[in-house]
């Protein structure tokens, strides 16, 4: 569009109106002009661009007919009082008349496309997927608990190793006695005597071994001979534990970062909606003053815009709290931003695409910690039960040696210190509560036995179907991916020619918010799909038992 030269108000005027980004007029009609006065040209070209209107608009009123007249008076006086010329190129203009731009309808600020990019936080710290696995890994409480707990049972089972080896007492006692006492012929006896010991061993008095033996060995024999095996399936099925919770701490970091990507790739989309509504209310708002449009359009585009800024506001929440779950399962500072490295969500394949559900399975049941631990809790079951079939037949051993200093005398005397030595050797069988006892702890141990197996069989099922759900989910998540694509270009597709529509004046801006609607929908359809698609595949992983290193 061409008109005269103008300055001031009207150099403002004449600027091209823009829906979302692209050009923009109103509905208009053609209009061969010759010479006339600038004031009249700038009325003219006022009505005929609604985007004009806000020249004349500042905050806390509205534009009457008489801010018009006056501006293009103004405008006209600075330029000589008529226009440069004749118009030589076709114009348009509005069939409305001018009253109607003193509608009180409030306008959105305009958009400020050369604003600059919210200040980034102080506190962010970049991270890419591996290095927030390997940081999992490596200080997760929920994994250095479970390492614990292996170190746990080594010792025990280092404990149950050692039940041959005696151990070692040292000490000393000192006995005195005074009155009547029976000697060991059964006499009774008035004496006054005392008695001291020390060295390997204690509490000697009399004629008896010391009842503290220097070196004892007091184990029952059965014991000995299963615990150690009990011992050693427990340990092995804490090591598969350890890795069961290394493979549930590496599964959550995995989807708290993929959560993380997820939001901001959100929050990306939430902010483009927003300012594509924001540019739709005010062209509407524009087209509501001029009388081309509707008032309501203009309050739905308004109402919509205010609905998609809270949105932003809540995907800024969903980033945060991503960060700080994430930053959780780290263990680090949940003040810290959390900032992945990766500039976008994209769908992520780990498990070969030509290996069959059977297969899967097959490998899940080879490598899945929890299957082995199932196995060791099995064996460890098998060994309690063979110890409390042959308790009755193995003997518990009683071995006492001890060696030192014993002295004493009548009276308060302590002579004739001289060395000591003395060595016992019991084995008794025992047969408990004539022999219910025993039936009783057998049956108890066989059914642990069957509880573990059938715990073994639930993780088995289990298993499998976390690798068939899985496996499910990535087929069909993949053809959500390729629909999301294939819906996005279609949404951008009628976006744009829906713009192309306003502009040739074939509609109203209110019909490009279905446009608006339609694309946010497939952009955030296709962010999800991919984010499902990948959680699928860690799933996927942790049902293999992360056979991928």
């Amino acid at each position: 569009m061409s008109i005269g030269r103008h300055t001031s108000a009207c150099g403002l005027i004449f600027a091209a109106v823009t829906l979302m980004g692209s050009g923009c007029a109103a509905p208009r009609t053609k209009l061969a002009g010759g010479g006339r006065s600038a004031a009249a040209d700038c009325q003219q070209n006022v009505a005929a661009n609604p985007s004009a209107v806000r020249s004349f608009h500042s905050p806390g009123r509205h534009v009457t007919e008489r801010d018009v007249e006056q501006a293009c008076a103004e405008s006209a006086a600075n330029s000589g009082g008529a226009s440069s010329g004749p118009m030589d190129q076709t114009v348009t203009v509005s069939d409305v008349e001018p009253a109607l731009l003193a509608q009180p309808l409030e306008l959105l600020p305009p958009v400020d496309d050369s604003a600059p990019p919210a200040p980034r936080p102080a506190n962010v710290q970049t991270i890419d997927f591996a290095s927030a696995l390997a940081t999992a890994g490596g200080q997760n409480p929920q994994v250095a608990f479970a390492r614990q707990r292996v170190s746990e049972a080594l010792a025990e089972l280092q404990a149950a190793e050692v039940l041959w080896v005696p151990s070692l007492r040292g000490g000393m006692n000192y006995n005195k006695h005074e009155g009547t006492i029976q000697d060991v012929a059964g006499r009774m006896i008035d004496t006054s005597r005392g008695s001291l010991y020390a060295g390997l061993g204690a509490q000697a008095v009399g004629a008896g071994s010391p009842a503290v033996p220097g070196m004892a060995m007091n184990f029952h024999l059965k014991d000995a001979i299963f615990a150690p095996r009990i011992a050693g399936q427990l340990s092995a099925a804490s090591r598969q534990a350890s890795q069961a919770a290394m493979n549930d701490v590496l599964l959550e970091t995995a989807l708290a970062y993929n959560d993380l990507l997820e939001a901001l790739e959100l929050e990306a989309v939430a902010a483009e909606t927003r300012d594509h509504t924001r540019r739709l209310a005010e062209i509407t708002g524009d087209y509501a003053r001029t009388g081309q449009g509707l008032p309501s359009d203009a309050d739905r585009a308004h109402a919509e815009f205010s609905v998609r800024a809270m949105e932003v506001q809540r995907a800024a929440e969903n980033v945060q709290v991503a960060s700080v779950r994430l930053s959780r399962l780290l263990s680090q500072d949940p003040t810290v931003v959390l900032a992945p490295a990766e500039s976008s969500i994209v769908p992520i394949d780990l498990a070969p695409a030509e290996c069959s559900l059977q297969q899967l399975v097959a490998t899940a049941l080879s490598n899945r910690p929890e299957l082995a631990e199932s196995r060791f809790l099995v064996g460890a079951a098998v060994a309690r039960l063979r110890r409390e079939e042959n308790a009755p037949l193995i003997p518990s051993v009683l071995l006492g040696l001890s060696y030192g200093g014993n002295g004493g005398g009548l009276g308060g005397n302590i002579d004739r210190f001289d060395d000591r030595l003395d060595f016992d050797g019991v084995a008794y069988w025992e047969l408990r509560n004539f022999g219910l006892g025993e039936q009783a702890a057998r049956d108890a141990a066989r059914a642990r036995l069957e509880q573990a197996r059938w715990r073994q069989v639930q993780v088995m099922d289990k298993v499998a179907a976390d690798v068939a759900e899985a496996h499910a989910q990535i087929a069909s998540r993949r053809q959500q991916i390729e629909q999301g694509e294939s819906a996005i270009a279609a949404a951008r597709q009628s976006y744009r020619r829906n713009s192309e529509r306003i502009q040739e004046a074939l509609g109203l801006p209110i019909e490009a918010l279905q446009a608006i609607e339609a694309l946010d929908n497939a952009q955030r359809q296709y962010i999800r799909s991919v984010a499902d698609y990948n959680r699928s595949q860690f799933l996927l992983q942790r049902a293999l038992g992360w056979p991928v290193q």
